[in-house]
């Protein structure tokens, strides 16, 4: 039986995450993840219905530092804007929850699915049902004495969404192109190393925007009219000051695209002459975009729009890192002809 359905559905997983992670970064963007202070797993699918039930949603928000500090003038209709764009980040994680579980337990009863792949997937599940209460856990550290969620919360937030779509991604590409172990390429572990400086710097990424340092030192390719800022090592004292410092996270962060940059070189030009060559030049190419990307980002300030494409653009590179490396595992393994023809 083809396995290839259940693939598809774990694609389509990916992509439902990917949204889900593009919807958490406009709530960042737009300052309306702490519009709704209240964690309701079940009846909170319900938004308010009347005005009544509205003003009882706003006069919470205006409990919370934010709202006095940010936006002491706020009306009812601009809280409707951001309390809407939290609304659909809460439903869309529960419509990814059943979409996820549902087909599932399909795919198990007819058998499609053996029982140790049906284990794995349902560790995922669950890890799932913990992103939701980390995403609580996160909202939390910003209703009491912040303005904003905690950066260290946000990083670990994403961490463990772009965690859960690089195992489905993976698990979908086993299903689409299995592999044959005995024949990994020695490159495999360049391309994992490669995967997981993408992963690092996506999570660095979290950090430039826990702290807003996207709005800061908005020149490249110097910050301060300097390549090392002044207050790289001015913030607080011992490892914090590379998690809570802006000159030091965003430095680091452009470190890190650098970095990927030239391993992104390097793995192509190790594998110009492999069957591979080809994912791996889809790789270096979405790379060399991201790094445009972000400097265009940066320098334009981060608007919302522009940001929200360099967080779905770091979702593209991770995939393409993802993709490179499976093929080095041993899947979808070429004969030299079929190779030199689809390079």
């Amino acid at each position: 039986m083809s396995a290839r359905p259940v693939a598809i559905w774990l694609f389509a997983m990916c992509l439902l995450v990917a949204l889900m992670v593009t919807v958490g970064g406009a709530t960042r963007l737009t300052e309306s993840g702490l519009s709704i202070t209240e964690w309701k797993p079940v009846t909170g699918v319900v938004p308010p219905l009347n005005e009544r039930d509205w003003q009882a949603e706003f006069a919470k928000y205006q409990q919370i530092p934010q709202y006095s500090v940010l936006n002491p003038g706020m009306t009812l209709a601009g809280f409707k804007a951001i309390y809407w764009w939290e609304w659909s980040h809460r439903l869309l994680g529960r419509l990814i929850g059943f979409a996820f579980l549902l087909p599932l337990i399909y795919f198990v009863a007819t058998r499609r699915i053996g029982r140790a792949l049906a284990g794995r997937l349902f560790i995922v599940f669950l890890l799932g049902g913990a992103q939701g209460a980390l995403g609580w856990y996160m909202v939390k550290s910003g209703l009491t004495d912040r303005i904003e969620v905690s950066q260290y919360r946000l990083a670990a937030h994403l961490s463990l969404a772009v965690l859960l779509y690089a195992v489905m991604f993976w698990i979908a590409l086993d299903l689409w192109e299995p592999r044959d172990k005995a024949r990994r390429h020695p490159l495999f572990w360049g391309a994992a190393a490669l995967s997981l400086g993408v992963y690092l710097q996506m999570m660095l990424g979290a950090f430039v925007a826990g702290l807003r340092a996207g709005r800061s030192f908005n020149t490249w390719p110097l910050m301060d009219g300097q390549f090392v800022p002044p207050g790289y090592l001015n913030g607080p004292p011992g490892l914090r000051n590379f998690f809570e410092n802006i000159a030091a996270v965003q430095f680091d962060h452009r470190i890190g695209a650098y970095l990927i940059g030239a391993g992104a070189v390097w793995l192509f030009w190790a594998a110009r002459h492999t069957p591979h060559a080809p994912r791996v030049r889809a790789l270096m190419i979405a790379v060399a975009l991201q790094v445009g990307l972000g400097i265009w980002t940066l320098l334009a300030v981060t608007p919302v729009g522009l940001g929200l494409a360099h967080q779905l653009g770091a979702l593209i590179v991770f995939s393409c890192a993802l993709y490179a490396a499976h093929g080095f595992f041993g899947a979808g393994m070429l004969t030299p002809r079929s190779a030199s023809s689809s390079a």
